[in-house]
Parts: C-alpha cells; sequence; structure tokens
C-alpha cells in the first residue's frame, strides 16, 4: 500500500517532471479565435532551431493541415532581438540524419516546409529580430512576410561559412526577388535589414517596429472572417503557378548535410564556435559581420 508521503512525493516528482517539458515546449500555439491561430517560437537565447525543434514543430504543422476550422496562421517569436536563427551545431549530425522522412518522403525539416507552403491555410511571418537560415526559410516557406523596419534582420548565412543552405532558399527566393538578387543574397551571406528586404521582395512590407504587430494582426482578422474555400482555392492556383518542386527543395537539403560533412565547413563552424557561436550574444546577433573575418582555408 502507497503511503501519503509516498503518494505526495510522487505528485511533486510529477509535477517537476511536467514543469521540466514545459519548459522544453519551443513552440507554442495561441488559438486567438478557430479560425486564427498564433505560432510562436520561444527557445532563448537565440531561437536556435534543432533536431529537438522539429517534432514540435511538426505537431502544429499537422494541427494546421487537419484542422477544419483554422484559416490563417501567424508566426512571431517571444525571445527578443531574435526571429528563429541557424540550425543547431552542437548534437551529432545524426540526430538530424537519422530522423525518419515526413509525408512529402523528405527530411521532417524541409517536408514541415513544403507542407506550410501548400496548406489551404494562410501563413504570415512577423519578422522582428534576425531571421537567419532556418528564420529565413520558414519566412519564404509562408504566404506572407512582414518586418520590422528597425529591428528585423534577415539572411543567409550558410556559403560564408562553406555551407550550402539546406531549406530551400535557392529554390524559393530567385522567383521571389530574381535570380541576380537571391544570389547576391546567398551568396554575399550578408545581413538584409527590413527595409532594404522590402525593396527587394524578400518581404512583403517593412513597418515601422510600433506599428508591425497591429498591422499584422488586422490583416490576420480580416482573412480569418472570409470564406475558407474561397481561401483555400485561392492559395492552391497560386502555388501552381509558384512554388518549387519537391525534388528542387529536396536537392538543397542533400547539398546541406553533404556540405556539413565537409572539412572546410568542420573548420569554419569550429572557428564560429570559438568566437562564440550559440553562446554570445555578440556573435549571433552580428553573424553576418562575423562569418566574414573568418581565417580562408
Amino acid at each position: 500500500m502507497v503511503s501519503a508521503a509516498d503518494q505526495s512525493a510522487k505528485t511533486v516528482e510529477a509535477g517537476v517532471k511536467q514543469e521540466m517539458l514545459s519548459a522544453r515546449r519551443q513552440v507554442r500555439v495561441d488559438r486567438r479565435t478557430p479560425e486564427y491561430w498564433r505560432v510562436t517560437f520561444d527557445n532563448p537565447p537565440f531561437n536556435i532551431f534543432g533536431p529537438d525543434t522539429i517534432p514540435q514543430l511538426n505537431e502544429v504543422i499537422t494541427a494546421i493541415e487537419t484542422d477544419p476550422h483554422v484559416r490563417v496562421v501567424v508566426f512571431d517569436s517571444a525571445v527578443p532581438g531574435f526571429f528563429i536563427t541557424h540550425y543547431d551545431f552542437v548534437p551529432p549530425l545524426s540526430e538530424s540524419t537519422g530522423l525518419p522522412s515526413g509525408p512529402t518522403g523528405l527530411h521532417p525539416l524541409p517536408d514541415m516546409l513544403v507542407r506550410l507552403s501548400r496548406s489551404p491555410v494562410v501563413s504570415i511571418s512577423l519578422i522582428r529580430g534576425r531571421a537567419t537560415g532556418v528564420g529565413s526559410e520558414l519566412a519564404l516557406a509562408s504566404d506572407m512576410r512582414f518586418a520590422s523596419r528597425e529591428n528585423a534582420v534577415l539572411s543567409q548565412w550558410e556559403v560564408g561559412a562553406a555551407l550550402v543552405p539546406g531549406g530551400g532558399p535557392m529554390a524559393r527566393l530567385p522567383t521571389l526577388i530574381g535570380r541576380g538578387r537571391a544570389l547576391e543574397v546567398l551568396l554575399g551571406a550578408e545581413d538584409i535589414g527590413g527595409d532594404l528586404a522590402e525593396k527587394y521582395g524578400y518581404v512583403n512590407r517593412s513597418l515601422a517596429d510600433a506599428e508591425l504587430d497591429g498591422f499584422v494582426d488586422a490583416l490576420a482578422t480580416r482573412i480569418s472572417r472570409f470564406d475558407r474555400h474561397a481561401i483555400a482555392e485561392t492559395k492552391r492556383l497560386v502555388d501552381v503557378a509558384s512554388l518549387p518542386s519537391d525534388t528542387e527543395i529536396g536537392a538543397g537539403w542533400d547539398a546541406f548535410i553533404t556540405s556539413v560533412q565537409r572539412p572546410e565547413a568542420q573548420e569554419k563552424i569550429s572557428q564560429l564556435m570559438q568566437l562564440g557561436l550559440q553562446t554570445n550574444r555578440e556573435i549571433e546577433a552580428k553573424l553576418g559581420y562575423y562569418t566574414g573575418t573568418l581565417a580562408p582555408r
């Protein structure tokens, strides 16, 4: 027979475990109405995206695909200064390569981005802070992107570290901003502020930071009140004209996995880690600058 003390101890232990699980929750969903959801990334200090983030985001993407009411989803961040940053370089690579393929047959990360783009639900990225690597790729997979004029920074930094971007920007950016500008973003590997991102078409609009939330909320609320079938059918036809194939997206992920194993990339990542990648806010906040300072091989 379990004593009252033992039962109390077990209750406390279960509560602690539940609290730990909640603390590790990196992706939260706020169903503001049945038709309008907010999805918030909350993985301080830098919203780094890793293999442990993938199942959490997959739950959200699956819910978006299967919920009969939702019409619009806004992605945002709870971490000051960071929308979403790059992939996590601390776990062994096998933790990423060993994940089972998603419904499209692609690795789970590109799979989720493809499914988000093709979902009948409208997706909007509200970018305040740094959208680097995976953050840029999620934004590009969204239907619309709105950025803080003062505080948004977008970048595909990977080539600066001898990597190939893995989340599909080579397939998405040329259609969005043109070949020359896409190559400038990808090969220059520099930070792009909100105003230039708007000028290039990287984002729909950049707005004053104080106006960003209100604008996005008003647009999302307006769309959420429209007919669900009309939204989905209109988006489907735009998708036919504009989305890249799974083959194009898959090739980018394969190139990323190959590139990350090259000695040149390993050396560059090691240099960045020594500088403070993933631990030092200065490095994460100015990643475009610091990749440009790495010693050539």
